[in-house]
């Protein structure tokens, strides 16, 4: 058993070490959060978070300029276009060791990041140039532009800018001599938990949503007319609800559809479980009394 005076001699070592200890971890920096990585190269219109440890003063968020400069205290204009985040921090670090700071601790990050964008296009409700904020991935996109319309494809088709090339606007898939810069996402399979499927996207990125091909419903049915077809495996009886249903004077037995073969009318008789095409045109007839 220890004595009293050794038990109070270790009560004090131990709260001296937990001091020394949290002085410690108290001044040093924590390291900074970077959403997109330290490889992110600063362009014109980015907004940087540069901290200043022990200097809150110098501390703020500073916009990138047209020519990748900005004014930063003490030292003036300061050259961040065309470096990456931890490039950056080098050479800020040296330029405030250079009389003004003694060892300074600096970390950058990007608050908003407004010299990339994307391009989204097609059946969405508000198509438009957006901002690449971010690890932004399709499913976020689209939310961005009030998501698709009704009358959308099941698919959204990405067309990736050719590496070092900013296109001016968006690019849509016909105008792409290479098409292993096209990808191919099913929003349906996304919207079901297929994350895999939830592409980040890239500086330039055109995201494409075409209009879904239509099927025409016709005849005794409540509501006849064009409705899109969501599912490439569509039955005709899917393709009837789509029109309200059949109505009490519609024969079921006798539905045809008009579709073209070949460039060829032709109609065939089918049944409710039957697949439908696009463009296909489904006739209800009247029943006989």
């Amino acid at each position: 058993m220890f004595s009293n005076s050794t038990r109070q001699l270790l009560l004090l070592v131990a709260a001296a070490l937990m001091f020394l200890a949290g002085v410690s971890t108290a001044q040093e920096p924590p390291a900074p959060r970077q959403s997109r990585g330290t490889e992110y190269v600063i362009g014109a219109q980015d907004v940087l978070t540069i901290t200043v440890w022990e200097s809150p003063d110098l501390s703020g968020k500073f916009t990138v300029e047209a020519d990748g400069s900005f004014t930063f205290p003490l030292i003036g204009r300061v050259k961040a276009g065309g470096l990456t985040l931890r490039q950056f921090e080098a050479e800020l670090k040296k330029k405030l060791a250079d009389g003004y700071l003694k060892n300074p601790q600096i970390s950058v990050a990007v608050e908003t990041y407004r010299s990339q964008r994307i391009f989204i296009v097609g059946e969405v409700r508000n198509p438009g140039t957006y901002p690449l904020t971010g690890d932004m991935t399709l499913i976020e996109a689209l939310a961005r532009s009030g998501s698709n319309t009704p009358t959308a494809s099941p698919e959204a088709i990405i067309v990736r800018a050719p590496a070092g090339k900013q296109p001016e606007g968006p690019t849509l898939p016909d105008q792409k001599a290479d098409a292993t810069n096209i990808l191919r996402v099913n929003i349906r399979d996304l919207q079901s938990g297929a994350l895999s499927q939830n592409v980040v996207l890239r500086d330039g990125d055109t995201i494409f949503v075409p209009r879904a091909e239509s099927v025409y419903v016709f005849g005794q049915v409540k509501n006849p007319g064009a409705y899109a077809l969501q599912s490439p495996d569509t039955t005709v009886l899917q393709a009837l609800s789509l029109a309200g249903g059949v109505t009490d004077r519609g024969a079921t037995n006798r539905i045809k559809i008009a579709r073209i073969v070949n460039g060829e009318k032709q109609e065939i008789k089918v049944k409710l479980t039957d697949r439908v095409l696009p463009g296909d045109t489904i006739i209800v007839p009247e029943k006989f009394f």
